[in-house]
């Protein structure tokens, strides 16, 4: 029975988690001939502000990015 978390940061749409969660399982037939009907997959989305890149919190990396 595959588990598979996906971490995120907040912001993608019902359909790209959808997509995730197909592609994600699809793969895991594919290449582990896991069954899709045994499969979980998580997705925990995340604030910008409690995801750290590149030594910063994420929400300010962008902030930088812009400037």
């Amino acid at each position: 029975m595959p588990y598979v978390n996906i971490q995120i940061t907040k912001g993608a749409s019902k359909q790209q988690k959808a997509a995730l969660v197909q592609d994600v399982t699809d793969s895991l037939a594919r290449v582990l001939g896991k069954k899709p009907e045994h499969t979980h997959v998580v997705i925990q989305e995340i604030e910008e502000e409690n995801w750290g890149f590149a030594g910063l919190l994420t929400d300010e990396w962008k902030k930088q990015q812009k400037e």
